[in-house]
């Protein structure tokens, strides 16, 4: 593709209302469906097709993946890839809560009063979040960190911190787009998309809690601890009570293209200073750090 081809391009997708429009004034589920059914069909011809389409409109890089022999057979194979081994350290300092995921900063900061920002002026109520206010409660006054996966991203998520899953709710809805723009028009978007709540505990019994939020083209969402994948048809049940201990950095499952986690921390774990709103982070990067972490009691 010529340099002149790739800023048309680039400056075709940068257009808001053109943008708006072709990801989320369409059939959103059918697409989302379609899509699911396309990622599946194995095909290495196909695949390398639709990767060479791809890099059109992303910046992919495959360099870092662990190559399958064989080449991939389909477009899950590219969205879930693994990495080298290595690719990704994990921060060692004591006390610090780590990035699950490769991910774009979003809007992060304190919930005030039940409420957590979506973007500039937009805000929601977490309790509609997490689907019920009690499963939001240890959170109010707490802080909460947005972390957007591109599809050209890294797909696989892993625990923040030694932690042991407690309950799984999946969560239906719509699948709009997650991206600055869908966020800066669309009220309360993540309380709309399908999402699941993964509620858990570090070893201390502090609550942590990881909301995975679907969009058009990705709606399914594996977790090992289920030995399930989670899609928008899932017929039930919708609510999991589990006790599944994972280690910091531990793979935890993965999304079937890019979509958003929302972080919630309780009160007294402070999130990282340095974080800033569209800043790129790695999985395994430090967001977080525990009160013990700073000495205090």
């Amino acid at each position: 593709m010529s340099m002149k081809s790739a800023r048309w391009i680039d400056r075709l997708t940068q257009q808001e209302d053109l943008n708006f429009l072709l990801t989320n004034r369409v059939p959103r589920l059918a697409l989302t469906r379609f899509m699911g059914r396309y990622s599946r069909i194995e095909s290495p011809m196909l695949t390398r097709f639709s990767v060479a389409v791809w890099r059109l409109f992303t910046d992919l890089d495959l360099s870092e993946a662990e190559s399958p022999t064989r080449g991939y057979r389909s477009l899950r194979e590219v969205f879930t890839r693994r990495l080298k081994p290595g690719r990704r350290p994990i921060d060692p300092s004591p006390g610090t809560i780590v990035s699950p995921c490769d991910a774009i900063v979003g809007a992060h900061g304190p919930v005030t009063r039940g409420m957590a920002l979506q973007a500039k002026g937009m805000d929601y109520r977490i309790a509609d979040l997490f689907g019920d206010a009690t499963r939001a409660a240890p959170y109010l006054d707490g802080t909460y960190l947005t972390l957007r996966l591109t599809s050209a991203m890294y797909h696989r998520f892993h625990a923040p911190a030694d932690l042991r899953i407690q309950r799984v709710t999946h969560i239906a809805g719509d699948t709009w787009n997650v991206n600055p723009i869908a966020l800066k028009r669309v009220e309360r978007l993540f309380c709309r998309n399908v999402r699941a709540a993964v509620e858990c505990t570090l070893p201390d019994g502090t609550p942590i809690a990881l909301v995975p939020v679907a969009a058009i083209l990705v709606a399914s969402l594996r977790l090992h601890a289920l030995d399930l994948t989670l899609r928008p048809d899932h017929p039930g049940p919708h609510r999991f009570e589990l006790g599944h201990d994972h280690a910091r950095g531990e793979e935890m499952g993965w999304f079937e293209q890019g979509s958003t986690i929302l972080v919630f921390l309780p009160p007294g774990v402070k999130l990282s200073a340095s974080l800033q709103p569209g800043q790129r982070i790695r999985m395994g990067e430090a967001i977080a750090r525990l009160p013990c972490a700073d000495g205090d009691e």
